[in-house]
């Protein structure tokens, strides 16, 4: 029986210029926010850190120096 991948977090790796899914699945959390990100629309990460953010407001305030 095959399982279908809704609503399964996927595991990613962060690259440069895009990702390498891990684990299968259709979305990832935002690391701020928590809100869903479809595979799709993933658009903003960190590389160091290893985490996604749902919007560039997020990504900026996230990773702008203290």
């Amino acid at each position: 029986m095959l399982m279908s991948n809704s609503a399964r977090p996927a595991r990613l790796h962060y690259m440069a210029n895009g990702f390498r899914v891990l684990s299968a699945g259709d979305h990832v959390a935002c690391a701020v926010s928590g809100a869903r990100i479809p595979l799709e629309d993933v658009r903003y990460w960190s590389v160091a850190r290893q985490e996604a953010f749902a919007t560039p407001e997020i990504a900026s305030e996230a990773l702008a120096p203290k």
